[in-house]
């Protein structure tokens, strides 16, 4: 039993700790994404980053410290929404839940509205999608 532990540490020591990948078997190789599929990502990537900028630069108009931007902008994109279609009226209403704080609230008001007046289709629909926040009153001000 010892000696065949032996024998296998001193194969292992004899195995190469790295190698080249053209010395890697055909079928093993890494595969690259293609140019195509790079260039696609990249282009999905730049419009993620520059609709993200463009709902800050928004948002920038009722938040004055640069940094809650951004912060809020993630807290909406993790907060969760009510989604209505309304096929009678073609319109798609997306009911974002309030936030921690009233400013907050009235920041993505804002936001809502802004996006509104683009007026944006759902695709693959006729449904013109429409923000607002959550119900009608803030549960946070009603009286206990």
């Amino acid at each position: 039993m010892e000696f065949n532990l032996e024998k296998l540490k001193q194969d292992r020591k004899e195995v190469a700790k790295h190698i080249c990948v053209s010395e890697l078997p055909e079928e093993e190789r890494f595969r690259r994404l293609s140019v195509h599929s790079k260039h696609f990502i990249d282009t999905i990537k730049m419009i993620a980053y520059r609709s993200e900028t463009a709902m800050a630069n928004i948002l920038r108009e009722k938040i004055f410290r640069p940094q809650e931007v951004r912060s809020l902008l993630k807290a909406i994109y993790k907060s969760e929404v009510d989604v209505f279609p309304d096929t009678e009226k073609n319109i798609l209403v997306v009911s974002l839940h309030h936030l921690g704080s009233k400013s907050e609230d009235d920041a993505v008001q804002h936001l809502c509205n802004e996006l509104n007046l683009t007026e944006t289709k759902f695709p693959g629909t006729n449904l013109q999608i429409s923000y607002k926040l959550g119900p009608t009153q803030n549960p946070r001000e009603l009286e206990i």
